[in-house]
């Protein structure tokens, strides 16, 4: 049975938690009671969710926002009091100062202050610690919880008709996560620094994703491709078509076994007995299939097929799903929130949302692509069910009417989610697939396949789906390619063979991971929560452990080097398994189910006893300063290469007194005629690495990628040439 929820009630000072809280300079000033003026106070993040809902409100209510979390821990020290129940000491953030003050200042003379963050752990935990600031300035000031899934006005409304207590066990779950996530990251931490390299870092959910995308390029380079063949023929009815349709077919059966062809010698002996032999259809088969559509957006999800449909990073699609969420400006309708709350494991849909839908669909696409009843998804274990997936606030804004309102990529993520909605709520797709099996003699057997659409159902709207597929491991793997066009074929039928076509494949290693593959992997292993995806992805590429090639992630030699000496020393930490246990742990104390207390001293104990070890036994791998030919441009002295946060750089002799350094060459020298500077790889904040000129600023020549071997070669030999 589930514990009933705990809850802070109105105009009482939060204290499930103990804290310490330094604000001094902040003394709590006697409220006033304003004459006229608004009597409600609502406070949510940002400007632009508080311009959006500040119009659905009377003149009775003030919207301001907090922008984001006012109080955490201290970034300078650990500040978690491990030896009593892991107490946090909290302070109001550096940067929150000011606007705590007016918010101080708002309060005053209010009859009721609504806390209205997002609907989630994190803004349960922000209304707390407001919460707690506006009890300590007055202890009877009134305090309640606002929570709505979209910023519309029926859903604002709705929801300040039905206030609620803070929920302690949201908050209590936001605060195991933080408390948890900054004992691991600041006794991990030093240890990287004292061992590896001065401002690295460790996380529990981060160093797991690190160690996935190490793991998987230790798997590539290990792999040895292996080589194998495919047979098609080119076939076409031999007597009675208007249309001869030439169509393949693949070569699948030898003596009624599959056959494993790997040289050309075999493809060539089997080449020269099939024209000798009369091709003939032996088999059709025509079967109906139904396409369902997918479930709407969930965070993972949008993240996903934003990377594979729009090319966007996890990270730059969650700024802009937040942008659509608070609210876009839409010239006479004001500021409309466009989408429901983004951050969301759920595929819910509300019951009003489905009903207008259905009266979209029925008016443009008419009743045939509406189910009798709306589709039911169900929702991952652990989600949060309350919560809906992420959906249009209306599904009649059509993209096309808010082209002068959107950027473009807000446009693009925008109608993916219209779309993704509207197909989830719509008939499922109908395919008549066509297997043609053909002999050649009685002894070689191929296969032809083909699709044909009866009825578009959901991809009237969504388009077709492409389904990401592993790539094939061996022969056997390998599909028969699918003909655009079949003629109309009967059994027994006689076919007549135009060409044979031998080709050469080779086994590929497994893809390295990119944003959509790492998050799918780490949903499916249940390693962190959908608000966590995308800045993992940005820590981990921030600190230099991965860098990216395309899409790809390619981990970094001190990425490899980190995880190395984590899985040594705290190999429980770095194990997908437990880390994903200790997830449901934590999801526990959000259900009510356990203490936080408790979930975090079972996890310190063992925690403590891999630390005491690895501060005795984890050995340096810092190298020593390597020299070179090179001199310092500034005074002269030999340059040695260094290992530092981002990898290995050149510095000169004569530091700390010349601070000179550039980057390690590459071997390749500048493109440009008559430069002769080397290309150098460079990182400017905010982009990825590129290559330039090492005659910077004289030289300006950039490049994503460094020149093919062969084309460097032929430069060199042509500027040599007389």
């Amino acid at each position: 049975m589930v514990k009933a929820k705990k809850s802070v009630k109105a105009g009482k000072s939060p204290k499930a938690v103990k804290s310490v809280t330094k604000e001094k300079a902040l003394k709590p000033a006697k409220p006033a009671k304003a004459a006229g003026g608004p009597k409600y106070l609502v406070i949510v993040e940002s400007p632009a969710k508080a311009k959006t809902i500040n119009k659905f409100l009377g003149k009775d209510f003030k919207v301001v926002a907090s922008m984001g979390h006012v109080r955490d821990l201290p970034k300078s020290r650990m500040a978690v009091d491990i030896e009593h129940d892991f107490t946090p000491e909290y302070i109001i953030i550096r940067r929150a100062f000011q606007t705590v003050k007016q918010l101080k200042k708002d309060a005053e003379g209010k009859e009721i202050l609504y806390v209205a963050p997002d609907p989630d752990r994190e803004g349960e935990a922000i209304s707390w610690h407001l919460a707690h600031i506006f009890s300590e300035q007055d202890k009877e000031q009134k305090i309640l919880r606002v929570e709505f899934n979209e910023i519309t006005k029926d859903a604002v409304l709705k929801a300040f008709d039905h206030p609620r207590a803070i929920d302690m066990n949201l908050v209590d779950a936001q605060q195991a996560r933080r408390i948890l996530d900054r004992v691991v990251g600041y006794q991990l931490s030093p240890l990287l620094w004292r061992n590896v390299g001065r401002g690295l870092s460790a996380g529990r959910v981060q160093s797991v994703a690190l160690r996935f995308i190490v793991d998987r390029e230790r798997e590539i380079r290990k792999f040895v491709p292996q080589e194998y063949w495919t047979l098609d023929a080119k076939l076409s009815a031999s007597e009675g078509s208007a249309k001869e349709v030439v169509f393949l077919s693949r070569l699948t059966h030898v003596d009624k076994v599959k056959p494993e062809l790997k040289g050309q010698a075999e493809i060539d002996r089997i080449k020269q007995e099939l024209p000798k032999l009369p091709f003939q259809v032996s088999n059709i088969e025509k079967t109906e299939k139904r396409r369902k559509p997918q479930a709407p957006y969930s965070t993972s999800k949008l993240q996903q097929e934003a990377y594979s449909r729009l090319g966007f990073s996890a990270a730059n699609t969650m700024r802009i799903a937040q942008r659509l969420y608070e609210g876009v400006e839409l010239g006479a309708e004001g500021s409309v929130g466009l989408i429901t709350y983004m951050r969301t494991d759920s595929v819910n849909i509300a019951a009003s949302a489905q009903q207008e839908a259905a009266r979209y669909i029925r008016e443009k696409f008419g009743k045939d692509y509406l189910p009798e009843k709306p589709p039911v998804y169900k929702s991952r274990k652990g989600a949060q069910e309350a919560h809906e997936a992420i959906r249009p606030t209306s599904a009649f804004r059509i993209p096309d009417s808010l082209r002068d309102f959107l950027e473009a990529d807000e446009l693009k993520l925008y109608e993916l989610i219209w779309r993704k909605f509207l197909a989830s709520q719509m008939t499922p797709a109908v395919d008549e697939h066509t297997a043609i099996s053909i002999l050649a003699g009685e002894k070689y057997g191929f296969r032809t396949t083909g699709k044909r659409n009866v009825f578009l159902g959901f991809t009237a709207a969504f388009g077709e789906i492409k389904v990401e597929k592993e790539n094939p491991k061996d022969a056997e793997e390998e599909e028969v390619p699918e003909a655009l066009e079949l003629p109309d074929l009967k059994v027994g039928e006689k076919l007549t063979l135009h060409e044979l076509l031998g080709e050469q494949h080779f086994t590929k290693p497994p893809a390295r991971f990119n944003d959509a593959s790492l998050i799918k992997l780490l949903e499916e292993k249940g390693i962190g929560r959908p608000s966590t995806y995308a800045p993992t992805i940005s820590t981990i590429l921030g600190r230099m452990y991965a860098e990216r090639k395309g899409g790809a992630m390619i981990p970094t030699e001190l990425g490899e080097t980190v995880v190395d000496i984590l899985v040594e020393h705290f190999p429980k930490i770095l194990d997908a398994e437990f880390t994903a246990l200790m997830e449901e742990e934590l999801d526990s104390i959000e259900e009510g189910k356990a203490g936080w207390v408790k979930v975090l001293k079972d996890f310190y104990g063992p925690f403590s006893e891999y630390l005491a070890r690895a501060q005795t036994e984890m050995k340096s791998v810092k190298q020593a300063p390597i020299p070179t030919d090179y001199k310092c441009s500034l005074c002269g002295k030999q340059l040695f290469i260094k290992f530092g946060r981002f990898g290995k750089f050149m510095a000169c002799a004569g530091f700390p007194e010349c601070k000179f350094t550039r980057s390690i060459p590459t071997g390749f020298f500048c493109p440009e005629p008559g430069c002769g500077g080397e290309l150098l790889k460079r990182k400017a904040k905010g982009r990825r690495a590129f290559y330039g000129c090492s005659n910077y600023p004289k030289c300006t020549h950039v490049a994503n990628e460094l020149p093919k071997k062969e084309d460097a070669a032929e430069k060199d030999a042509s500027s040599e040439a007389p």
